[in-house]
């Protein structure tokens, strides 16, 4: 699967703690796990993964890595996946399509379905796995995001933080980054970040804003 912006968001955006131990669901080919081991740097880090081809990349990726010792990637579905502790921190950029035309590719309908990861299996295995103060940050589009969130509280698990994302100002938002807890928030505290703006003086070519840049500098190596 190629790396996409969005999920490079929640990467950088969520907060990944310090220290402990974080799970990242449906790794991949270990983007997030990277990325929280880059930032969180004494963290232990298991990335659950089926896909094969996936979790090949993403040994290999944490091979050459500096942080192969302090992550693991394990093959395996969640609904399967047990362990003898809990986690600080969950992080799930998770299958979201229902009704949505197929791919001939298995793997691409692995990534984007529910078929493998329904929402309800997903948080049945973050109520299990996560510390009661732990936190969950999920990336989705807006519609389904809603839907998660409502399906969520029904266990217990309510957001405390959201990121709208647009690729610019007056586009409608694409993806939102939520934080789950198991403490119910009296307010959500809501933010949105624009992630393209124009080039001064001839608004002829996109360029990232400003706070995108801010956000991403540790990780892009156009910045």
């Amino acid at each position: 699967m190629k790396v996409c912006t969005d999920a490079c968001v929640l990467g950088a955006y969520a907060d990944v703690g310090l220290g402990g131990r974080i799970l990242d669901i449906g790794t991949g080919t270990g983007l997030l796990a990277l990325m929280t081991a880059q930032r969180n740097v004494t963290a232990y880090i298991d990335a659950v993964e089926i896909d094969t081809s996936a979790v090949g990349q993403a040994l290999d990726n944490v091979a050459n890595s500096p942080f192969a010792e302090r992550v693991n990637v394990a093959q395996t579905r969640i609904q399967d996946f047990s362990t003898t502790y809990h986690y600080d921190r969950i992080l799930t950029n998770p299958p979201f399509y229902t009704n949505h035309l197929r791919s001939p590719d298995a793997a691409v309908n692995r990534a984007l379905h529910t078929d493998e990861l329904p929402f309800g299996e997903l948080i049945e295995a973050v109520s299990r796995l996560l510390k009661p103060d732990g936190q969950w940050w999920v990336l989705l589009p807006p519609y389904e995001a809603g839907k998660l969130v409502e399906l969520a509280k029904d266990r217990g698990l309510y957001p405390f933080h959201q990121l709208s994302l647009r690729h610019r100002a007056q586009k409608p938002i694409f993806r939102v980054v939520i934080g789950f807890s198991f403490q119910e928030s009296v307010t959500l505290a809501e933010t949105t970040l624009d992630i393209y703006t124009f080039q001064e003086p001839d608004r002829s070519k996109e360029v990232y804003t400003l706070e995108f840049q801010t956000l991403l500098r540790d990780f892009y190596l156009i910045f």
